[in-house]
């Protein structure tokens, strides 16, 4: 019976706490990519290590401009992107339309406190993604 007390009082004390509630208001700002990984057959390549940038500016009025570079890697090749394009916030989520047509389009970003977080199983690869303001 002890226990149980203690456990509804944790837990009345989480139910009580004020975590991030991601608003057009708070995601609005610029993102640089913090983590960038590529996994597929042959493992997991860190792209920020091979030389990639993936910056990310969400502005008013669902403004998107920024910039992706991947070096050529393993046979594939080089990847150069302007990110103009619009967003979207739906139930936490960050949703990109960009002109240019790249994997980016494909993400979904989950906003989290001064960070945008994506990983997402293709059909050949998984890439995960942090975007730090």
């Amino acid at each position: 019976m002890k226990r149980l007390k203690h456990l509804l009082a944790v837990a009345a004390v989480f139910a009580c706490s004020d975590p991030f509630q991601p608003t057009v208001e708070n995601v609005i700002g610029d993102y640089t990519a913090r983590t960038f990984t590529v996994t597929d057959s042959t493992g997991t390549t860190d792209l920020l290590n091979a030389g990639a940038t993936f910056t990310l500016s969400l502005g008013p009025r669902g403004t998107a401009v920024g910039y992706l570079y991947i070096p050529a890697i393993s046979g594939d090749s080089e990847v150069v992107a302007d990110m103009a394009g619009t967003w979207t916030l739906w139930q936490g989520i960050i949703l990109l339309n960009q002109t240019a047509d790249t994997f980016v389009r494909d993400l979904a970003f989950f906003a989290g406190d001064r960070q945008l977080y994506a990983d997402k199983i293709f059909p050949s690869a998984r890439v995960k993604v942090i975007l730090t303001k």
